[in-house]
């Protein structure tokens, strides 16, 4: 049997005509065969154009092929024949005018092809060559796992986030991840036992875990983004330094994420640690992604459920459409006017959808007013009831929500970019209610009665205004808004410091 490969530009006429030759020697004679291989021709021309390295298409497979058979061949097409019948190295032809020679010779056959057909044949075969490309990319992306990046990887929360990531409940068993772990090289030997325990896990959906400790590299291909607290490179010793310590990182991270990410990669900032002002960074330095980065209020939503829950002796997840607005690591407003108790046992029974207002149910206004408040303010002035579990489950949630949508009808909180709703100013990060959606977030803009008063809308605008200003130098000493008992623990100060 006489086996031929034909290989060339994909609108080479020669190629066409050498392969119209072989096809009809194929069908006329019952031991020939053949088989074709084409490339782009911008990729084949490369080496011809500048003739000074192999590119691409001949590094890859035409110099692979050239050296192992020590064959020297530049031109299109490339023909050779495969020595089925007793192995070794195939039998280099040449290019068109030996592969017709060798027909003439050996078959009798010759080729009377014009030009004008030569040259129609050639554009077919390139057209047919580019749809096969689109179709084998297309292909990939379906098998291609979902890219995750997490940055300071070396932070607690990326140890409990990783056995829910490769659990499949966030992105869900059909959809393969792999995940990149980021930080400063000091953090290699961490970065090193993270991967091996996250391999051992055998996770059916985890395609690979890998670390990278070269900012410049970061987010290649990413999909998805976690960006949790880093820890300074030097001491800080004011409020205002700890604020300007997070611009370096946040504009480099900004510009790797537009050179080196996904145009719809979704970038999520978790942590306990000026969340609002990082968010805002990184959409100041990353602005063709704005849309695209929030961060998570879900771990004080789950706070002030848990602080209700244990003063009305239910169980948390019982309890839902708590609001956050504000600065979700500074000053915020826990909103309870729509939120609701659901199996609440009381004189007034009934089924699991059945549900009753939280602020009916709890008589004493003080605590609601006050001694709640004040418990709340301080777990988010010092970030101590803010740990790796909960940072980690919050960031998983929000993620899930933001893949395959928020609980139909339920409230959810997220920190996203202000376009003026609610009175809010424009272009801050401020925590609001929404829903997730189709792949995307929606602010509820249609919620009646939750309108926010001046004054605490002044104190949670202020902060965060006062907050960017400092951190980009515009400003050179933080003043918190000023107002009442509202000034205490304005800034996560103290869990910058921790």
């Amino acid at each position: 049997m006489a086996k031929f490969v034909i290989a060339g530009k994909a609108d080479c006429p020669y190629y066409a005509k050498a392969e119209l030759l072989a096809d009809y020697l194929q069908k006329n004679l019952p031991d020939f065969k053949i088989h074709k291989i084409t490339q782009h021709p911008e990729v084949w021309e490369a080496d011809l154009i500048y003739d000074l390295i192999w590119v691409i298409f001949q590094q890859e497979w035409l110099k692979n092929v050239c050296t192992k058979n020590k064959w020297s061949h530049k031109n299109s097409p490339i023909i050779w024949r495969e020595l089925l019948d007793r192995g070794g190295k195939g039998l280099l032809l040449g290019g068109y005018n030996e592969f017709l020679e060798h027909a003439q010779l050996y078959y009798g056959i010759t080729s009377s092809m014009t030009t004008e057909m030569m040259m129609v044949i050639a554009q077919e075969n390139l057209g047919a060559h580019i749809e096969k490309e689109q179709e084998e990319n297309t292909l990939k992306g379906l098998i291609s796992p979902l890219n995750v990046w997490i940055t300071s990887a070396s932070a607690p929360a990326c140890y409990n986030l990783l056995p829910i990531l490769t659990s499949g409940e966030v992105f869900g068993m059909d959809t393969a991840i792999s995940i990149t772990l980021l930080d400063n090289p000091r953090t290699e030997n961490s970065l090193r036992c993270l991967v091996m325990e996250a391999q051992d896990l055998a996770s059916p959906v985890l395609r690979s875990i890998s670390l990278c400790t070269k900012v410049e590299e970061a987010f290649h291909e990413a999909h998805v983004v976690i960006v949790l607290d880093d820890c300074t490179d030097r001491d800080v010793y004011s409020l205002e330094e700890c604020l300007r310590s997070k611009v370096p990182l946040c504009q480099q991270f900004g510009y790797m994420l537009e050179k080196n990410a996904h145009d719809s990669v979704r970038v999520i900032v978790g942590g306990k640690s000026f969340v609002n002002l990082k968010t805002a960074l990184l959409v100041k330095y990353a602005p063709n992604l704005a849309h695209n980065i929030i961060t998570v209020a879900l771990g004080v939503e789950g706070q002030a459920k848990a602080l209700l829950a244990r003063k009305m002796r239910t169980t948390p997840s019982y309890i839902k459409d708590v609001i956050v607005w504000g600065n979700i690591s500074g000053n915020n407003y826990i909103d309870l006017r729509k939120t609701k108790v659901y199996r609440y046992e009381s004189a007034i029974w009934g089924p699991c959808q059945y549900s009753r207002p939280v602020l009916d149910l709890i008589f004493d206004s003080e605590w609601v007013n006050k001694e709640s408040v004040a418990v709340l303010n301080n777990w988010t002035a010092t970030g101590k009831q803010f740990g790796g579990i909960l940072a980690a489950h919050s960031i998983a949630t929000t993620l899930k929500y933001w893949y395959y949508g928020s609980p139909p009808g339920e409230i959810v909180s997220a920190g996203v970019l202000s376009e003026g709703q609610f009175g809010i100013p424009e272009g801050l990060v401020f925590s609001m209610p929404v829903k997730f959606e189709n792949g995307t977030w929606e602010v509820l803009t249609d919620l009646e009665d939750i309108e926010i008063s001046e004054k605490k809308m002044a104190r949670m605008t202020s902060d965060l205004i006062q907050e960017k200003l400092v951190a980009l130098g515009d400003v050179l000493i933080f003043r918190p808004y000023q107002s009442g008992c509202y000034n205490k623990n304005p800034i996560n100060w103290l869990a910058c410091k921790q």
